[in-house]
C-alpha cells in the first residue's frame, strides 16, 4: 500500500496525509525524537517552534534510515527500533546476500522518494514512512538545504550494509574514520545549519558544524565500545588503539570480563583526548551561529562531552555500563540554556 502527498513546490501548507496532514507529520518526528533522541530533544526545546519542528524532521529522517539499516530484517520493529540517537553509528545484525540486498534497496528507494518530493513536489511512499519524509522535505524545502548532504549521509550508511562494496567494520586509522563520519556525523551537523541560521556566511560556519557533528559521534563510539563488539563492529581505530597495545582480541577479553585493563584505559584516555581536541575546534563555530540559537548547541555540546567525563569518572569500564549524563545534571544544563535563550529573544 503507498500514498501519495503534492506538497505544492515544497512550501509549508496543510496537506492531506493518511492518517493526518503536514502538522501531524511534524508531530510524529518529535514524537520519535522525544523517545529515541533525548539531548537532541532537550536542546531543541530552546529553539523558536518552526526551528524545533525543522530539528525534529531531521532528527526523524536520520532515525528511519537508521532503523531500515539496523532491522532489515524484522520489519515489524518499523520505527521503532533501538535507542541509537542522531548522527549514531549503524549495526546490522549478520544476515544473507539476499538481506543485504533488502537493505540497500530499500535505502535506494528512499533516496528515490527524497529526489522525486524535491524535484516534482510528490511524494509516493509506504504510509508509515510517508509521514516523515513530508516533513523532511517540507524542513529541506523551507530552510534551502543542501541536498547534496542527503546523499552523502545515505551512502555512509550503505556503508554498514554487509555485501555492499563499501562495507566495513573495522577502521584503521582516525583519517579513515573521519571519512566514514563525514557522510553518518558531519553531514548532520550541514543539513542542520540553514535551520540554525548563522551570523555569517553559511560556508564560513559549515567546518565548524561538521566538526562538532563528528564529535558528538566519536564520543557515541567510544561509549558504546562494548554494544559495537556485539555485533563484529570496532569504530575505534585499530592503529590507534595498537600503539598502547591494545588488539582485537584484548578488546573481546574485555567484553568477556567486563574489565577494562591498564592498557586498554591508556588508549581510551587517549582517545577521548582526541575528542576533546575536536569539540575545542568546533565550540568556536557555535559564536557563528544566530544568537538565539546558541543556548541549545551549546546545551547539546555540554551534555554531549560530559559523557567522556563519565567514562573517566567510571575508571574507563566501558564494558561494564554505558556512561550516561544523568537526567538531573541535563535538566539543570538544559534549564540555564532556556534562561540564556529567554534573554535573547
Amino acid at each position: 500500500m503507498s500514498d501519495r502527498v503534492h506538497l505544492d513546490g515544497g512550501r509549508r501548507r496543510d496537506v492531506d496525509i493518511a492518517p493526518g496532514n503536514l502538522s501531524e507529520a511534524y508531530a510524529r518526528c518529535r514524537r520519535i525524537t522525544a523517545e529515541h533522541g533525548r539531548t537532541y530533544y532537550l536542546a531543541a526545546t530552546l529553539l523558536s517552534a518552526p526551528r524545533r519542528q525543522a530539528v525534529h524532521a531531521l532528527y526523524a529522517f536520520a532515525r528511519m534510515v537508521d532503523d531500515i539499516v539496523d532491522h532489515a530484517n524484522d520489519p515489524a520493529q518499523g520505527l521503532a527500533g533501538h535507542p541509537t540517537g542522531l548522527g549514531r553509528h549503524r549495526s546490522t545484525p549478520h544476515g544473507t546476500a539476499d538481506s543485504a540486498f533488502s537493505v540497500v534497496r530499500q535505502l535506494d528507494v528512499i533516496e528515490r522518494q527524497l529526489r522525486d518530493a524535491l524535484d516534482h513536489g510528490v511524494i509516493d511512499g509506504d504510509p508509515r514512512t510517508l509521514p516523515i519524509l513530508a516533513a523532511a522535505v517540507d524542513t529541506i524545502t523551507r530552510y534551502e538545504i543542501d541536498h547534496h548532504h542527503f546523499w552523502t549521509f545515505l551512502d555512509a550508511m550503505r556503508m554498514d550494509v554487509p555485501g555492499t562494496a563499501t562495507h566495513r567494520t573495522r577502521y584503521a586509522t582516525m583519517a579513515e574514520l573521519r571519512e566514514y563520519m563525514r557522510g553518518s556525523a558531519a553531514a548532520i551537523g550541514l543539513q542542520l545549519l540553514p535551520v540554525l541560521g548563522t551570523v555569517v556566511p553559511v560556508a564560513e560556519a559549515e567546518p565548524a558544524a561538521a566538526a562538532l557533528g563528528e564529535a558528538f559521534q566519536l564520543t557515541n563510539f567510544l561509549r558504546d565500545v562494548a554494544e559495537d563488539l556485539d555485533r563484529d563492529r570496532i569504530y575505534l581505530p585499530t592503529e590507534e588503539l595498537a600503539a598502547f597495545g591494545v588488539d582485537e582480541a584484548h578488546l573481546r577479553e574485555a567484553r568477556r570480563t567486563g574489565h577494562t585493563d591498564a592498557p586498554l584505559r591508556r588508549a581510551l584516555a587517549h582517545l577521548i583526548a582526541i575528542n576533546r581536541d575536536i569539540y575545542r575546534r568546533a565550540t568556536p563555530g557555535i559564536d557563528l551561529l544566530d544568537p538565539r540559537v546558541r543556548p541549545a548547541i551549546s546545551t547539546a555540546r555540554i551534555l554531549y562531552a560530559e559523557i567522556l567525563d563519565r567514562i573517566e569518572a567510571a575508571e574507563y569500564q566501558v564494558f561494564a555500563a554505558r556512561a550516561r549524563v544523568p537526567r538531573r545534571r541535563r535538566i539543570l544544563v538544559a534549564t540555564k540554556g532556556f534562561a540564556t535563550a529567554t534573554r535573547r529573544r
